[in-house]
């Protein structure tokens, strides 16, 4: 109830059929501990009880005794509401800015059983009170990727009407091919679609999609949809049918364009990498003169992949001019927008995306600067039907044309997929919780945190950028410089050092599970830090903090 404290409990007692809280003493969790060091005995979080309320003996209760059991609504709330605490639990440790993000461990140490934590499928079915231990060590010895400390990937932050969405979605548990199976969600997606589509820049006539599993997938429907736009015989003849194709990337975008063309039969070596400037932007005229060669060579380029938000460097290559080389070639113009979408959220920063109208193609992941749970990403094209035309197979048991309603619905043959999970209706419930304005104040936020921390950067001497000039995106990439290291002179010696700094760096930051940030080399380039904030939690203390982690485990290298 609102107002009492709450206690942890480790252990409970049976009174006369009733099973009434209890809290254990320092000597009886030791004790519990002892006889199972998985138990909830022995645990930093434990299960959280209100005092005064019933407890529940989870030891003799087994999943068979829920939902659809007779009798097995009490059951199932029970379990429910023992869940819930743990997850609430973990929701709260992980917005709070001191608490660690990981408790890491070896493999070998998961796969040994560590601390009672055994990953092994038994015969015989465990009870509740074990799946509820394994739920809390699941989260504990997993990564706090909610935290606002947490800048190792381009998907963080966790954001609690998301996480209801994901629930609900689940409890729904419906698949995404047909009107009658998931008349809600279809209609959502629809709604999200035209929206996303009418942020682009899209007129209404125009403009289709999906949401498929991750950008590289929304990325393989680009490359498939222009193969079969130019060349639709593919579908029922296969590459045998068309010439040999050449397809155009830039060599700062995203490795999915070649695997794109490895998985459709096109062949990596017929992406051809375009050159980059020093801020990983591609270079118009080194698009156009790579077209040029490969038509020398009797390619047939169909396919230009412009990059809006490169993954290591958050840069934006030229969409505007990048267009016009596509108009003059014939070519068809994908932009990646998985990474840099969101801004186009942002009256302030949208200008980085001047002209992605133009594009045929569009891909964004609202998983990452829109802080929607994993997964969400959404394939945007301009010409409607023609994903219904490309994957079209019309199996009947699914997509029969005599149903009570508009079979129009019935997206499922636009998909490769034949189960899709829903991934709108999250996205649907936060649009709704924060409008077009609370997206465009947190993607503005985001990139408020970079320019603090490239500022911060900026007036120390032993921190240097990998390029010049302010970030395009939330992207900051730098080096730490040691004092060992500032005093050598430039040259390959000094640069093995460097190389060997973010990883050691790393490897402590893990160890102590206080910050996450990840690394990488570029092309010459040695290992540096890429700072990236997606997570609208994380304040100008985090990035504090973040630096003078840095620093201190960097000084002694």
């Amino acid at each position: 109830m609102e107002g009492r404290p709450s206690v942890e409990i480790g252990v409970r007692q049976s009174t006369g059929g009733n099973v009434m809280e209890f809290t254990p003493t320092a000597e009886q969790q030791i004790d519990r501990s002892k006889q199972n060091p998985g138990s909830l005995g022995n645990t930093d979080e434990g299960l959280k009880y209100d005092i005064g309320r019933e407890a529940h003996d989870f030891s003799c209760i087994y999943s068979k005794d829920l939902l659809p059991a007779e009798d097995g609504k009490e059951a199932t709330k029970h379990f429910f509401q023992e869940l819930l605490n743990i997850l609430l639990a973990y929701i709260s440790k992980s917005v709070k800015h001191s608490s660690k993000i990981l408790d890491f461990h070896h493999p070998h140490q998961f796969k040994d059983g560590l601390e009672g934590f055994n990953l092994e499928l038994p015969d015989q079915p465990d009870n509740l009170e074990q799946l509820l231990v394994d739920c809390r060590d699941t989260l504990k010895y997993g990564v706090k990727t909610g935290h606002p400390r947490y800048f190792n990937q381009l998907s963080t932050g966790l954001d609690v009407i998301g996480l209801a969405g994901e629930w609900l979605t689940s409890t729904a548990n419906t698949n995404m091919f047909t009107y009658e199976i998931a008349p809600v969600f279809i209609l959502m997606e629809e709604v999200i679609l035209k929206k996303m589509h009418k942020i682009i820049g899209w007129t209404e006539k125009d403009g289709d999609g999906i949401f498929c599993p991750g950008g590289t997938t929304s990325n393989l429907y680009s490359v498939l949809l222009a193969r079969f736009y130019y060349f639709p015989a593919v579908k029922t003849h296969g590459m045998s049918a068309i010439p040999r194709l050449a397809l155009f990337t830039s060599a700062h975008s995203h490795y999915s364009i070649k695997k794109s063309a490895a998985v459709l039969g096109i062949g990596s070596d017929n992406v051809i990498v375009v050159k980059c400037d020093e801020r990983g932007k591609m270079v118009p005229s080194e698009l156009n003169s790579s077209i040029d060669a490969a038509k020398s060579k009797g390619l047939v380029p169909f396919y230009v992949n412009a990059t809006a938000g490169t993954t290591v460097y958050g840069s934006f290559d030229p969409l505007n001019e990048i267009a016009d080389i596509c108009e003059q070639h014939g070519l068809w113009m994908h932009v990646d927008a998985a990474w840099g979408g969101g801004l186009l959220l942002s009256n302030k920063h949208r200008v980085k995306m001047q002209a992605i109208e133009r594009a045929d193609s569009v891909t964004w992941n609202p998983h990452k600067m829109m802080c929607v749970p994993l997964q969400c990403s959404a394939i945007l094209v301009k010409r409607k039907g023609l994903l219904q035309e490309c994957n079209q197979l019309c199996a009947e048991y699914l997509f029969q044309p005599d149903k009570q309603y508009d079979v129009s619905y019935d997206t499922g043959d636009k998909s490769i997929q034949c189960g899709r999970h829903v991934d709108v209706f999250k996205l649907w419930l936060m649009w709704k919780a924060k409008g077009s304005e609370g997206f465009e104040a947190q993607v503005n936020h985001c990139l408020e945190n970079a320019e603090y921390l490239y500022y911060k950067l900026k007036r120390r001497t032993d921190f240097e950028f990998v390029f010049t000039g302010k970030p395009e995106h939330s992207n900051v990439c730098f080096w730490y410089l040691p004092q060992r290291v500032q005093n050598m002179p430039l040259g390959p010696e000094r640069d093995r050092e460097l190389h060997m700094v973010a990883p050691k760096i790393k490897e402590k930051m893990m160890e102590e599970g206080s910050t996450m940030i990840g690394y990488q080399p570029l092309g010459d380039k040695v290992n540096f830090f890429r700072c990236v904030f997606s997570n609208p939690a994380t304040q100008r203390q985090d990035v504090d903090f973040l630096v003078e982690e840095i620093a201190r485990l960097g000084c002694e290298l």
